[in-house]
């Protein structure tokens, strides 16, 4: 008998940014992220096969990512990246030859390799990226959840009708990419809010009326969805640990105004996320809507950057590149050391410490397992949720670790690798509980999404929502008679609400990561939703559209050219009211 079940859990997504730039930010994300963390996921999970293991890992892939890397202009502008990234480590070499710095040189003929491998396996798997993920599900070694359509952060939105848009249209993307419905969903920034009388925190034509809201566990349980993912304190109170804090030096600014305000809810000693719940926000009797929670023990193993095996000196150093070429050269040294102090990287010292790492942080899950296992005598699960981007983006040697702790897990005999639905399949759970509003940042509240710096982007989306529900009541009393060009710009207006309410433009600000980029890209989406808004009332009035207005949606249509399956029916009325 097992004493309990493991499951990785990866977030895999980025905002759109196809046609939106390239660097410092724009395309070159989206390569990096496919380079280093994408690719090697799939590499790794055939290896893992390869050698005779059973691999398990649940992963949601966002329908906008699907999305991105299913598009023929990311393929051609991805082997022009690896290219350019071939090229510039070859030029390293001849520079780090002729100085007589013989461990530079040896860092700059691995990223060669590693490019021109790279390269090699993007075109061995037909330059598909979906597809190899598609393959590794049917063969059952990855389950793959979905997200929402682009990442919205549900319990700010000022509509139901959108939050149903990002679910109805997550779980028709999902079919279109992989021919089967999903059972899970990741939850963005892992944000949930029950049902309630909701008031929006920013002011919507000056006015912040009180309305009925539904609970976010509704609307995926009406589309079918079966899962989804909390926080630990979402679940039973105590002190909420957020993934971020560490990594972003903007956020520890920005959580010093707000951490005299949080008060933790007192722990509920009897929840525990070893164990699965149903939560069922409606007064109707919809069905439950099973919750998983992150452990976090485990969590701040991996997350912290300054506690954690990232943070390991040895291993490379995410922020301190060499230009031209971008390249990587030096360690993290220690989470104290400026980029003036890094040492040069050694790439068989870094390999070397992932034995140690990945034996600890397997021999942790084993701990946690067994001693809830004698104490209990029920086998629990622990549920270890990251950012895909982590493993090798964030921390190039990210992959290896991974690779190691499912092999140290297969070879465990008390301990069994376990899919999320697997488990809620195996467990059954009957306990309905309550949730309270909350995600997965810092203090388990909505300020990295909602603060000073960012408030004025909701004013922005509070607006396309409204006037978007407006246009597609129109659309909905009018099906039989509306005019083909006009649905086509209705859908494209659509498309930009969508992108517009992507909670990384926030987080982005936030963070200063990328704040002009963000701020830039929120301002053109609403510029250009209000264009195509104005040429839609201009056609229900029967006014002609200029030649400039046509080119105006041509080239909105080709630069933000992404789910063809969009309905306007989802915003204009809410399938099952409150």
């Amino acid at each position: 008998m097992k004493k309990g079940y493991f499951a990785f859990v990866l977030h895999a997504h980025l905002p759109y940014v196809l046609a939106h730039g390239r660097w410092p930010h724009g395309m070159d994300w989206l390569s990096e992220a496919t380079a280093e963390t994408y690719l090697p996921l799939i590499n790794t999970i055939d290896e893992l096969v390869t050698e005779g293991h059973k691999p398990k890992m649940t992963i949601d892939i966002s329908p906008v990512l699907c999305e991105q890397l299913s598009d023929d202009s990311f393929k051609a502008e991805f082997l022009s990246y690896l290219e350019q990234k071939i090229k510039a480590a070859q030029n390293d070499c001849v520079e780090f030859h002729k100085y007589n710095q013989p461990n530079m040189l040896k860092n700059a003929r691995f990223w060669e390799d590693f490019y021109t491998r790279t390269l090699k396996h993007f075109n061995q798997i037909g330059r598909d990226i979906m597809v190899q993920f598609r393959r590794l599900q049917d063969s059952g070694y990855l389950e793959i959840m979905t997200c929402g359509a682009t990442h919205g952060y549900f319990p700010l939105l000022s509509r139901d009708e959108t939050i149903q848009a990002q679910v109805k249209l997550a779980v028709k993307n999902y079919y279109k990419h992989f021919g089967r419905y999903p059972r899970g969903i990741w939850l963005p920034e892992c944000a949930y809010r029950p049902r309630y009388l909701w008031t929006p925190p920013v002011p919507i034509d000056g006015k912040q009326e009180t309305s009925p809201r539904k609970g976010v566990d509704e609307f995926l349980s009406e589309n079918g969805l079966e899962f989804f993912i909390v926080d630990s304190a979402l679940l039973k109170g105590g002190k909420s640990i957020g993934i971020y804090l560490d990594r972003f030096e903007a956020l520890k600014r920005l959580w010093g105004q707000f951490e005299a305000q949080y008060h933790p809810r007192q722990e509920d000693k009897d929840k525990t996320p070893r164990e699965v719940y149903l939560v069922n926000s409606s007064p109707e009797g919809k069905r439950p809507t099973a919750i998983f929670a992150r452990d976090p023990e485990t969590g701040l193993l991996v997350w912290s950057g300054e506690h954690g095996y990232p943070g390991d000196g040895n291993y490379i150093d995410f922020h301190k590149k060499r230009f031209p070429g971008g390249h990587r050269y030096w360690a993290v040294t220690s989470s104290k050391s400026d980029l003036a102090d890094k040492v040069e990287y050694n790439r068989e010292t870094a390999v070397a410490r992932i034995g140690e790492n990945a034996g600890h942080y397997a021999g942790k899950i084993h701990d946690i397992l067994t001693a809830y296992y004698d104490t209990t005598k029920r086998a629990g699960i622990l549920v270890a949720p990251y950012d895909a981007e982590l493993f090798g983006h964030w921390w190039f040697e990210g992959p290896f670790f991974l690779k190691d702790v499912i092999k140290r897990i297969c070879l465990d005999p008390e301990i069994e690798l376990s899919f999320l639905s697997e488990h809620l399949d195996r467990v059954q759970p009957t306990e309905v509980i309550s949730l309270p509003e909350g995600s997965w940042g810092e203090g388990g509240n909505h300020y990295i999404w909602l603060n000073q710096e960012n408030e004025w982007t909701w004013k922005h989306i509070y607006a396309a929502e409204k006037k978007m529900c407006e246009l597609a009541r129109y659309y909905e009393a009018n099906k039989g008679t509306i005019e083909p060009e006009l649905v086509d710009i209705l859908k494209q207006a659509a498309r930009e609400v969508m992108l517009m309410a992507a909670s990384d433009w926030q987080f982005l600000i936030s963070t200063w990561s990328a704040r002009d980029y963000a701020e830039l890209r929120l301002s053109e989406h609403w510029a250009e939703f209000k264009r195509l808004a104005e040429m839609a009332d201009k056609k229900i009035r029967s006014e002609s559209l200029s030649a400039g207005d046509w080119e105006f949606y041509s080239d909105s249509k080709k630069r933000d050219a992404l789910f063809t399956e969009i309905e306007l029916e989802w915003f204009a009325r809410v399938e099952y009211p409150v």
